[in-house]
């Protein structure tokens, strides 16, 4: 559903906010990139990978909480403050994160502080990714707003590409005995630096022009998540069909595979990681391309192919990644990155776009963030866990095409909010 734009905003602001996704992709896919060190330095025993993924899930469990709170003051009080706020929290989580005792100094209480700060992570993160590609596309020209919505899920990757860089490095450089005494700490240090200095950038930002025009006139929503949920249910159901496909390529697709290639013994941790950076550069260049093509043919054709490919490729890709070199399953692992990237770049523009302004924020949290929660938190742990259950390397790429022909329906009914030239 189109709407007037009263004004671009700034190329600066737009810059801070794209940028900001940094930190959250960071964070959450530094977890899992070290999830064998932090199984060993935080459970230890056996199955301590599964409980580290598990830990993932439940976190991702508070982004839709941390979204419904972020996304009722948001669209009440403004697009700005809620960025604020929820760069502050994730600051402070990380840091903290990296001042955690570990099991062999206080036992089992330190996997129960882990996993903690890993919910008020998740609740920081629920109100940080829907607050930026809600500024991004209120602040856009109409003409390019898949473009400019898409760096946020460009950006995003960036954050994922320092994640998996600096685990790489650091598993890579550091001996055992030393990553798992203290080396760990070093890229939970380095995240919230960066948080602190984002942070710091943030408070240069505009308000969002579109937030502006409704408070102005008085047509904000006085009951946001309510409003959302009465009058587009529609809108809230399309966005979670959405974020289902682009959650799972994502989760499964990119950041799972570190931990699927070292589980089955196809490469090294240094290896797989090195890998994972491989892959995120791929994903940095393929989504503002996908942005653009989004803007020209659409959002519908373009959501509708990625989701065919995602149902007919991720089983064999997934099969190739089990038993091929290091070669081939780089080729793989890129292949898989971007369809991954490609459906989020589309899809952040496309779920935002499903609902008016005045409650963008709350209706995201309702579909975008309760579909990321279930199809990003879980499916790493679940891909997991089916494999080592079945034995049946490639149940994670059956997954994602599962996920894709449920939600190719929906994507073929899916309304074109393309702005009409």
């Amino acid at each position: 559903m189109h709407e007037t734009m009263p004004r671009p905003l700034d190329r600066r602001s737009l810059v801070l906010a794209a940028l900001s996704t940094v930190v959250e992709w960071y964070d959450f896919t530094l977890f899992l990139y070290l999830a064998t060190v932090l199984s060993r330095v935080f459970f230890g025993g056996e199955g301590a990978v599964l409980t580290a993924l598990l830990g993932f899930a439940v976190a991702y469990l508070m982004r839709p909480v941390g979204a419904a709170v972020f996304g009722h003051f948001g669209d009440r009080r403004g697009r700005r403050a809620t960025l604020l706020a929820s760069m502050t929290l994730m600051s402070v989580a990380m840091l903290l994160t990296a001042l955690l005792p570990t099991s062999a100094q206080i036992g089992p209480a330190a996997g129960v502080l882990l996993l903690a700060l890993r919910c008020v992570m998740g609740f920081a993160v629920g109100g940080e990714y829907t607050g930026v590609v809600a500024y991004l596309l209120e602040g856009a020209p109409p003409h390019r707003r898949g473009f400019i919505t898409s760096l946020a899920a460009a950006t995003s990757e960036i954050g994922g590409l320092l994640a998996a860089g600096i685990a790489a490095l650091t598993v890579s450089l550091l001996p055992a005995p030393a990553l798992d005494s203290w080396g760990w700490r070093l890229p939970f240090l380095f995240g919230a630096a960066l948080a602190a200095a984002i942070l710091f950038a943030r408070a240069a930002m505009k308000e969002s022009p579109e937030f502006e025009a409704h408070r102005d006139a008085g047509t904000l929503a006085t009951s946001p998540l309510g409003d959302a949920f009465t009058r587009h249910r529609a809108g809230v159901l399309r966005g979670f069909a959405i974020s289902a496909l682009g959650s799972i390529t994502y989760y499964v697709g990119i950041t799972y595979v570190p931990v699927y290639l070292t589980s089955v013994g196809s490469l090294s941790e240094a290896q797989s990681l090195q890998l994972a950076t491989i892959a995120a550069l791929a994903v940095i260049l393929v989504t503002p391309f996908v942005g653009l093509l989004a803007d020209r043919v659409g959002r519908r054709p373009v959501l509708v192919g990625l989701a065919l490919l995602c149902a007919a490729l991720p089983w064999t890709l997934f099969r190739l990644l089990a038993d091929a070199t290091s070669v081939v399953a780089t080729a793989g692992a890129v292949l898989l990155a971007a369809l991954a990237g490609g459906v989020s770049a589309v899809g952040a523009v496309a779920t935002a776009e499903q609902v008016p302004a005045q409650g963008r924020l709350s209706a995201l949290a309702l579909g975008a963030t309760t579909a990321t929660a279930l199809f990003g938190g879980l499916t790493p742990w679940l891909a997991q866990l089916l494999m080592q259950k079945t034995g049946q390397l490639s149940a994670p790429g059956a997954m994602i095409a599962v996920v894709a022909l449920c939600v190719l329906p929906v994507l073929l009914m899916l309304p074109e909010t393309r702005p009409k030239r």
